[in-house]
């Protein structure tokens, strides 16, 4: 089985921290989205992935490396292709087209989730679905009597079905799933002006092919900095059993409240860290306050209290605080 990962969007609402980073690769409890995303596919899968297809811009030899690691990770071979032109997520996946081939998973690296599944590879398509409170909000799939797919509605202004579609799909036949999605290319097929998958599922529909779902659940966005920083706090409380404190972390005359991740290398003293915080590799906290937050590599705090935050690499972090006598009805501002 080979997965293909489109992930050559510029997260625009994560700027920032994706004017260095693609987002993909930020951390989420200590690793990179697109990680934890690999690693949960190939769990749900349940079976050998050959390879593995990362769809890019142009990120740079480092980020290339990073990718093709994550792939050898799994026991994967990785391979980079480039979609230099944001045309669709159809053409996304054409840009892999030497991986649509036999059995294919298409995953795009902005979301997270917690299965609670083993897929059937036997059925011909699965499309990984989530309930949700808002189903106007996102495309949605209505299911027959049997549990077949009967269509898919792209923000339905009255109510279709709560089973929205993550952007994670399972094909039996990656020939056929290339062959449909070039089709749209050649005969310029486009919504909104760019190439979908949903119309090449509707075309491949059309055609008898049937597809079902597959319900997570959990369902992680990961699209801003608030959803982030929520994101790693549900990592976190999902993997809490797991060691997450690093035996390679100085920690002294500290507090930590659990669930945290804390990176080898770190350096912590005379603070209160957690619960929900992430401390990447080499940062330095110095009697400060850290809550539901993620740090990233090589940052260094010292005196502040720092909540419900996102902090980049190498950043640096200093502040103080106060003894006050303050009186009666008085009032403080900063």
């Amino acid at each position: 089985m080979n997965i293909i990962i489109p992930m050559a969007g510029l997260g625009k609402r994560l700027r920032p921290h994706t004017l260095t980073t693609p987002k993909p690769l930020l951390p989420v409890a200590g690793k990179p989205i697109v990680q934890r995303l690999v690693e949960d596919i190939v769990d749900a899968v349940g079976t050998k992935i050959d390879k593995i297809g990362f769809v890019i811009g142009r990120f740079g030899k480092d980020i290339e490396d990073q990718l093709l690691e994550i792939a050898s990770s799994v026991g994967a071979t990785g391979s980079i292709h480039y979609q230099d032109e944001a045309l669709g997520t159809a053409h996304a996946i054409l840009c892999a087209e030497p991986l649509l081939k036999g059995k294919v998973v298409v995953a795009y690296a902005d979301t997270l989730f917690k299965a609670g599944f083993k897929m059937d590879t036997t059925k011909e398509g699965i499309i990984w679905v989530s309930r949700v409170e808002q189903p106007e909000q996102f495309g949605v799939v209505k299911l027959t009597d049997t549990g077949a797919i009967e269509g898919f509605y792209e923000k339905p202004k009255s109510f279709v079905s709560d089973l929205a579609i993550i952007g994670i799909y399972y094909f039996r036949d990656g020939e056929y799933l290339r062959s449909e999605l070039q089709y749209l290319l050649d005969q310029r097929i486009t919504t909104g002006g760019e190439y979908g998958i949903t119309d090449g599922l509707q075309n491949m529909m059309k055609k008898g092919t049937s597809f079902h779902t597959e319900t997570v659940q959990q369902w992680l966005d990961c699209g801003n900095k608030e959803a982030i920083v929520d994101t790693n706090r549900q990592v976190l409380q999902n993997i809490q059993a797991e060691n997450l404190i690093s035996d390679e972390a100085d920690i002294d005359d500290t507090i930590i409240i659990e669930p945290c991740y804390i990176a080898k290398g770190v350096k912590i003293s005379q603070s209160v860290i957690g619960p929900y915080v992430s401390v990447g590799a080499n940062s330095v906290i110095t009697n400060a306050i850290v809550r539901n937050s993620i740090i990233q590599n090589e940052v260094v705090i010292d005196n502040k209290l720092i909540e419900d935050s996102m902090i980049g690499r190498y950043a640096n972090i200093s502040g103080q605080f106060e003894n006050f006598s303050l009186g009666d009805y008085s009032r403080l501002n900063e």
